[in-house]
């Protein structure tokens, strides 16, 4: 009996294969990413031997954008998004501007046309969704106030796509694209269309964060009651994919963007967490199916044939859109390292780009050489994007060193990175300096207010160090591994340090600074795992806490009172 097993021969093949090349790149230092494209070069084209289903291969990849993007939305709150919309938002559309320009600058130079060169830059605007939340999550930074603002950076760069991928087909006949008549029958219609789509973006917006947000979290937990693990995972999986594939098809938006809404209306949920790790295992193997696909497209002689052309794509990508980012957080007043890790984070391009550069060779705007520019320099700058944000510390290091107007620049004469003179003293003294003012931060700082005891707040959000000063709370705007903020957060004279920020990257540094500035100052620590907790206490980091032997203490703690009332109950 025959069978057709094209989907069991790409899937055996590509995950393994990408073992044994993530395998060998791990053995060799070299991020597993790159062995996952490797593999995904061999199963292409563009080698001899056995070629993968590259379209079976694509749609798998597509899944794990899916999941990968419900599961951000399921830790990434509309507040959060709210929280950073002052600089995600003007400082997206400037980067997409800046690296357009640049596109196009060069593509003239090249000899292509006006719609080429667009369309070539657009393409090399976009990060990939995939590869900064995969970033972010290995060194712990998708919480952060640094994490949040590359995300929702990230978010507002695929809302552009979402309308580019709209726009551009009636607008290709004036940019000179030629698809056979296709482009001139929808010309007339382009207001039209733009009004059109703008409403149906904004209706299933308004749909997911108001219908959406009240209806899954009463669907998830009607699932949960049922007692079946298998059903909650299918109810978690069959609402991302769903959503996903829902608003592609009646509302026109990305699946991606559609799962992260999908995701945030599901947060609201008491059972969000359990949905988060449920999904976790799928979206971990989709995604290494994603960097396979990627690999599978490249054609390696591209190497040999435009190396000099190549070299400028790589080099728009991550030094030219890159710095603009740079620049325009430290123009938004916001750190150094602030500024690094979303331009390290924006290094990159992936997905969107490679949907844009299909559509542009399809209307006839983008040549063949083009696209094959566009994914070769996507591959390189995945593959070098993991360095980058280990080359964070050390760039940040000599920038600091040696150049004294980039430290000009990272404080400069920000009003939030220093306490108004008219504090008084009394405040700033005795007090308590508590170090992020997120969930936990700020249930800490409101038990101390109503306590009446004095405390100052070093918090990167500066929108969030402005709503507290509105709100009467001494708040100092930086990141707290800065010396500067917390002399500005008077910690010589405190009596506490209390560190509640999820980063725990920079707790050491923050811990090391306090204590030379303030040999006797007590530290009290937030961490989440057992490694970094342990890592700590050989450090005399003070008082630790880890958030589930906290919980496991407080549920013991309350079963020890009932069980003793209880007894006394029993007794008397």
């Amino acid at each position: 009996m025959s069978h057709s097993i094209s989907l069991i021969t790409t899937i055996a093949a590509s995950l393994g294969l990408a073992l044994i090349f993530g395998f060998i790149a791990a053995r060799f230092k070299l991020p597993v990413l790159v062995g996952y494209m490797i593999a995904g070069m061999i199963l292409g084209p563009g080698t001899p031997g056995f070629v993968a289903d590259i379209g079976l291969s694509s749609q798998l990849a597509e899944i794990g954008v899916i999941l990968l993007m419900f599961g951000v939305g399921l830790h990434f709150s509309l507040d959060d998004l709210w929280a950073v919309r002052r600089i995600a938002l003007p400082g997206a559309i400037i980067q997409i501007t800046v690296a357009t320009a640049l596109g196009v600058a060069v593509s003239n130079y090249w000899g292509w046309s006006l719609g080429a060169g667009i369309v070539f830059g657009l393409a090399l605007s976009v990060a990939s969704t995939v590869v900064l939340l995969r970033a972010l999550e290995n060194h712990s930074v998708l919480e952060s106030v640094n994490g949040r603002i590359a995300v929702g950076w990230l978010v507002v760069e695929d809302l552009v796509m979402v309308l580019v991928l709209v726009f551009l087909p009636p607008l290709a006949g004036w940019l000179g694209g030629d698809v056979n008549g296709l482009v001139e029958k929808s010309e007339h219609d382009v207001l039209k269309i733009l009004a059109l789509t703008i409403g149906k973006v904004s209706i299933f917006v308004v749909l997911m964060l108001v219908v959406g947000r009240r209806f899954f979290p009463w669907l998830l937990w009607q699932v949960a009651r049922t007692g079946s693990r298998e059903l909650f995972t299918l109810s978690v999986i069959a609402v991302a994919v769903g959503i996903a594939f829902g608003s592609a098809e009646l509302f026109g938006v990305s699946f991606a963007l559609g799962a992260f809404f999908a995701g945030m209306a599901m947060r609201e949920s008491q059972l969000s967490h359990r949905a988060a790790e449920e999904s976790l295992p799928l979206r971990d193997a989709f995604s290494v199916l994603f960097f396979v696909s990627v690999g599978m497209l490249f054609n390696p002689d591209i190497l040999l044939q435009e190396p000099l052309q190549l070299l400028i794509v790589v080099s728009i990508i991550i030094f030219g859109k890159s710095l603009a980012a740079f620049l325009l957080v430290l123009a938004f007043r916001y750190p150094l390292n602030t500024a690094i890790t979303v331009s390290a984070s924006l290094a990159q391009i992936g997905e969107f780009s490679f949907i844009l550069a299909g559509l542009g060779v399809t209307l006839g705007l983008l040549p063949i050489e083009g696209q094959n520019l566009i994914l070769a320099g996507a591959i390189i700058s995945i593959a070098l994007n993991p360095l980058l944000f280990h080359a964070i510390e050390p760039i940040q290091a000599w920038i600091r060193s040696r150049s004294t107007i980039a430290r000009l620049l990272e404080r400069s004469d920000d009003p939030l990175a220093e306490l108004p003179m008219s504090v008084d003293q009394a405040h700033l003294t005795g007090h308590v300096v508590l170090v992020g003012y997120g969930r936990v931060g700020r249930r800490i700082g409101e038990a101390l207010a109503k306590r009446r005891v004095p405390f100052v707040v070093a918090e990167q959000n500066r929108e969030l160090v402005e709503e507290l000063r509105k709100h009467g709370i001494l708040a100092v705007s930086g990141n707290s591994s800065d010396p500067a903020v917390l002399i500005q957060a008077h910690i010589a004279r405190a009596h506490i340090l209390v560190i509640a920020t999820p980063d725990s990257f920079h707790v050491r540094r923050i811990i090391e600074i306090a204590r030379m500035l303030n040999p006797s100052v007590e530290t009290v620590v937030r961490t989440h795992s057992d490694e970094d907790a342990a890592l700590l206490q050989k450090e005399h980091a003070g008082k630790i806490f880890m958030g589930e032997h906290e919980l496991a203490l407080g549920m013991t703690r309350y079963v020890l009172e009932l069980i003793a009332e209880k007894q006394k109950k029993y007794f008397d």
